[in-house]
């Protein structure tokens, strides 16, 4: 069983990258426990999603 810290390094990976069926497995099951890990994915998710569309210039990603 994966703990916070760990949990926190994946969500922060599976970003960037597809995760394997390990870690997608215990990622998931460390979720479905732990109020605190969802909170953060989805903290991860906003934050990601605004930098995305911040008016300061930055390309948005149809623009690639």
């Amino acid at each position: 069983m994966l703990n916070c810290k760990e949990a926190a390094r994946l969500v922060s990976e599976g970003m960037d990258r597809k995760l394997g069926l390990g870690e997608r497995l215990s990622l998931g099951l460390h979720l479905a426990l732990c109020r605190g890990c969802r909170h953060f994915r989805r903290q991860a998710d906003f934050l990601r999603t605004a930098c995305r569309y911040h008016p300061s210039g930055a390309t948005r990603p149809e623009e690639k």
